[in-house]
């Protein structure tokens, strides 16, 4: 008759001459032998065999698209997943063609077969491709996140701006928000800032700011901060904890300070100049020293000062023999004992000033993280004195309840007698405590999320200016950065099943 069955759990006729599909009602078989005579009338007086034939053919012809549906998918798949973990290694978009499918191939090849090498070059990885699907992995990063925004009653964002390597202003945006059981933080957006770096309408509506304190940032007139609080006079801002450190580190005694200005004028007597780093190189190989060379100081890498000026400490020796030979009146302090105790001094107390910025350094560090690690004395931060009941609910004191509305101090002297809440409060971080105590105790809960959302520093931006460098270098200084900047660094998974779900499934594609 010319027909076949679909595979539907509703049967229908479909005719495998033409291809049409018959309701289910057109199963009779008048109906069917209707459809052959009209349409197909020079094949009414065929044979049996002639009909399991063309049946064959069609049934073949069928599996045959669908093996090929099942591999474009496949490759599909494979393609994102591939471009993923290149936007993850921050690495240059041709390494996929030039390199990963060739060696794939290669391995492939050996390890199973030419079959299965023959597959994975049908990926499709051109650096056009990569390009476009990070930018829709980037995409659906952030639609993620503005819907979580939405959801949620404030968030807290994080801001700095840094010029990359093509001398473009960047600005990035980090936001800690709550989440169903905890406290998260993502990348929101990298921008290129055109013109001035002022940041006049940046943000219209946040909850609290923390920027690196730069005058773009805090200027009270032309400043973000300003332009915020016209917006929303609520608003709440923080200085970046590590840089005023940092900044508070730079004001030593002028007699130290001489000691460190010094000690950098004999470090770059030797680094900044080849030949002399090449003879030190000779005379410290010569004596036996432990360490082969000197660091050279720079004012921006502040964080190196302690390295700088232990090795400095350390081939006290070899640089004072050094000095001598090229006759430098630098020499002279290597040979004075009160120089090198104040030498020694310097490394100490620089040594102790990093492993407190290392500390203050870090994803999910709440400003009260900083504040415990800073010290309860600065009167900056004497207000976070009075939030010990956010910290642990658990241990009360008048001092710390003081600052609580009266039906809310009852409450928590409740929860603080909760046994089965004090074991919860030891089993999980201080965030994810507060957020799950919310549902029990929803007032006294937003209470204390009010206090643990804001950015202590501004780490996050930090870690994704060095993510920058890496992505966008001479050589691809013409990159369009924020996509992929986010995909690298966005620890918000893109949703692969519905990008490929919305994506065309073709190799060539």
């Amino acid at each position: 008759m010319g027909f076949t069955s679909t595979s539907h759990n509703l049967p229908s006729a479909l005719c495998f001459l033409c291809c049409e599909l018959l309701a289910n009602s057109a199963m009779k078989p008048s109906h069917l032998q209707r459809h052959l005579r009209t349409k197909h009338p020079h094949h009414v007086g065929n044979s049996l065999e002639f009909f399991r034939r063309k049946c064959h053919e069609f049934t073949s012809c069928q599996e045959n698209m669908v093996k090929a549906t099942s591999a474009s998918a496949k490759a599909h798949k494979a393609m994102y997943a591939v471009c993923l973990l290149l936007a993850k290694a921050k690495k240059p978009f041709s390494l996929a063609e030039e390199l990963i499918i060739p060696a794939a191939a290669v391995l492939a090849e050996t390890m199973v077969g030419k079959t299965a090498a023959d597959k994975i070059k049908t990926v499709p990885l051109s650096i056009d491709t990569v390009s476009c699907r990070i930018d829709k992995m980037g995409t659906d990063i952030v639609e993620q996140l503005v819907d979580k925004l939405r959801a949620g009653e404030s968030f807290s964002l994080q801001l700095d701006e840094s010029v990359d390597v093509s001398g473009q202003a960047q600005l990035v945006a980090y936001v800690r928000y709550v989440d169903t059981s905890d406290i998260c933080e993502h990348i929101l957006f990298c921008k290129t800032l055109q013109g001035r770096t002022t940041g006049q309408d940046i943000f219209n509506i946040v909850s609290y700011v923390c920027t690196d304190a730069a005058a773009s940032m805090t200027g009270r007139i032309k400043g973000l901060i300003a332009h915020i609080s016209q917006k929303n006079p609520d608003i709440q801002w923080t200085h970046c904890v590590i840089h005023r450190e940092a900044l508070a580190s730079k004001k030593i005694s002028p007699e130290l300070n001489s000691i460190l200005n010094d000690a950098v004028k004999a470090i770059n007597f030797i680094k900044s100049q080849p030949l002399n780093a090449r003879l030190f190189l000779r005379l410290y190989y010569g004596m036996g020293s432990e360490h082969t060379e000197l660091l050279l100081h720079t004012e921006v890498r502040w964080l190196l000062r302690s390295k700088v000026l232990n090795r400095l400490f350390e081939l006290r020796n070899e640089v004072c023999c050094f000095l001598s030979d090229n006759v430098s009146p630098l020499a002279t302090l290597f040979k004075d004992n009160n120089w090198i105790a104040k030498l020694a001094y310097l490394a100490d107390i620089f040594t102790k000033l990093n492993e407190l910025n290392l500390s203050l350094q870090g994803r999910d560090i709440t400003i009260l993280k900083l504040y415990d690690r800073v010290g309860g004395s600065l009167s900056i931060l004497h207000l976070y004195c009075q939030l010990d009941w956010v910290r642990n609910p658990f241990t009360l004191s008048q001092s710390n309840r003081g600052t609580l509305p009266v039906h809310l101090r009852e409450e928590l002297l409740d929860l603080s007698t909760d046994r089965g809440l004090q074991t919860t409060f030891e089993n999980c971080s201080l965030t994810e405590f507060w957020v799950c105590l919310r549902r029990e105790h929803p007032e006294l809960g937003k209470r204390a999320l009010e206090h643990l959302p804001p950015f202590g520093s501004t780490y996050l931006c930090e870690t994704s200016f060095l993510a920058m460098t890496q992505i966008k270098t001479k050589q691809r200084n013409r990159l369009c950065l924020e996509n992929s900047l986010i995909t690298a660094v966005a620890s918000l998974p893109p949703r692969m099943s519905k990008i490929l779900r919305e994506g065309q499934a073709h190799v060539s594609h």
